[in-house]
């Protein structure tokens, strides 16, 4: 029983690592390759998402310390905090930090006041994270490439780019999770011609694989 968790974790591990890509997954004798979509954010928006991550987990960790473990999470400009703050104003100063960067169009703050979280339910964390995403890409139409999923205990958190129908789908896939007790959901809803649209500009990118500016 000791080594349940290890072996889990890595297979875990080994699953995040096909989902990330968009290549075609082949399981048990079972293709996934239809539902893993390209991002629908721009490049520029996902290096600004990235930019935001970075710098706002280095300085809230630099500021805090011990004080607070906390996980930066941002989409489409719009920035998740999970994890823990030892009280109500480590709590409060991590959420002005990043309310004031110039590109975090908003902000939502569900961080824990209490004791930060052991290795074991971090590893617990990740293993639902990618449980979720595994039943998220075995989905048929639900762009699993264009969501993020973070797990916290039994709390998951969804955000990413979605129709009505793809969003009511993903919390349902989540919900009906094992392990899983609330789920909670940030997404940009978007039309059906809006995600016709996302897709074909997608497309057109995968084709044009060197047309960003030269340095």
């Amino acid at each position: 029983m000791q080594n349940t968790l290890p072996i889990k974790l890595f297979a875990a591990i080994l699953i995040s690592s096909f989902l990330s890509g968009c290549g075609v997954l082949a399981v048990g004798g079972v293709v996934a390759g239809a539902s893993v979509m390209a991002d629908r954010r721009t490049p520029a928006v996902q290096a600004i998402d990235k930019g935001i991550e970075l710098e706002a987990g280095n300085a809230l960790g630099k500021r805090f310390g011990d004080g607070a473990h906390i996980n930066v999470t941002s989409f489409n400009q719009k920035v998740l905090l999970t994890g823990e703050a030892k009280d109500a104003d480590v709590k409060s100063q991590a959420s002005a930090y990043v309310k004031a960067m110039k590109n975090a169009r908003s902000v939502f703050n569900e961080l824990i006041v209490g004791p930060n979280s052991t290795f074991t339910a971090r590893a617990n964390d990740s293993y639902l994270e990618s449980k979720i995403k595994t039943q998220m890409i075995f989905t048929e139409k639900l762009p699993s490439n264009s969501m993020v999923i973070i797990a916290e205990g039994s709390s998951v958190y969804l955000m990413g780019i979605l129709t009505q129908n793809e969003a009511e789908i993903a919390k349902k896939v989540a919900s009906n999770t094992s392990g899983v007790k609330d789920v909670y959901v940030y997404f940009d809803i978007i039309s059906e011609a809006e995600k016709t649209r996302l897709e074909k500009q997608g497309k057109a990118d995968e084709s044009q694989p060197n047309s960003a500016p030269q340095q």
